[in-house]
C-alpha cells in the first residue's frame, strides 16, 4: 500500500470515528477499506439501546462497499482514541475474513500514532470461509 492510500484510508476513518454513534459506551470507533477498485469506503460503530443489535465500524464499512457494488479489498484501517490499539472483535473478523484475502493485513491506529497490522489469516485462524461450502 502507497504512503498516499494510507493516509487516505486513516483520514477516512479518522472522520468516520468523529460520526460514532456510541451514546452507551461512548468508544467511538471509524474503519475504512481500500477495494481492490482503488475506492475508499468508511464506518463508524453504530450503537443500539438493545446492545445486542449494535454494529461495528469494521463491518459497517464493509456493508457500505458491498451495497456500492465492491466485494474484493486489499486492507482495512481501524481508528479510536483508545490509549491500547483496539483489535476488530470476533464478528468483524467473521467478516473481515469473508472479504480480504488470507494475505491481506489489517491495521489499527490510535490517537497517539501507534499503529499494530495483522494479516487476515492471524485474526481468524482456521477461519470459516466460502471455501468450507464447496
Amino acid at each position: 500500500m502507497t504512503d498516499s492510500n494510507k493516509q487516505r484510508l486513516l483520514d477516512a476513518a479518522k472522520q468516520a470515528h468523529d460520526n460514532a454513534y456510541a451514546p452507551y459506551s461512548n468508544f467511538h470507533v471509524g474503519a475504512a477499506a481500500l477495494s481492490k477498485n482503488g475506492k475508499i469506503f468508511n464506518g463508524c460503530n453504530m450503537e443500539n439501546a438493545s446492545y445486542g443489535l449494535t454494529n461495528c465500524a469494521e463491518r459497517n464499512c464493509l456493508g457500505t462497499a458491498i451495497c456500492d457494488g465492491e466485494q474484493e479489498f486489499e486492507t482495512l484501517i481501524i481508528y479510536t482514541e483508545q490509549e491500547k490499539i483496539t483489535p476488530p472483535c470476533g464478528a468483524c473478523r467473521q467478516v473481515i475474513v469473508e472479504f480480504l484475502e488470507q494475505d491481506a493485513y489489517v491495521t489499527a491506529y490510535n490517537h497517539l500514532g501507534d499503529e499494530l497490522s495483522w494479516q487476515v489469516k492471524d485474526l481468524l485462524p482456521q477461519a470459516f470461509t466460502p471455501k468450507n461450502l464447496t
